[in-house]
């Protein structure tokens, strides 16, 4: 009994770092966006932005996030709600800031 009592305790604590990384890994790639979001707000231009890479982007994290609630995944959940929005935000811009010339 102690020896499977150990063995539970070990596996919750794997667990735990692993949900770490997981969470941590997911905040690393929410903040790739950040600064072009930045970039594009403080220069009022996206022009070099691809409006298909946006979608895509878009696209992808929404099927991300389906999968994500499926398999109740936090980590996948949290980065792609983030990423999504921020993502959300470039369309926004491109859409709406004026083409340079």
């Amino acid at each position: 009994m102690l020896i499977k009592n150990r063995s539970t305790h070990t596996q919750t604590k794997i667990m735990n770092l692993v949900d770490l990384l997981g969470y941590f890994g997911a905040f690393l790639s929410a903040i790739t966006f950040m600064p072009q979001v930045w970039l594009a707000w403080k220069s009022k231009s996206v022009g070099d932005l691809s409006i298909w890479m946006i979608l895509i982007v878009i696209t992808s994290c929404i099927v991300w996030l389906v999968y994500a609630v499926n398999v109740k995944s936090g980590p996948v959940l949290a980065a792609n709600m983030i990423v999504l929005a921020l993502s959300l935000v470039l369309f926004y811009f491109k859409m709406t800031f004026p083409p340079k010339k």
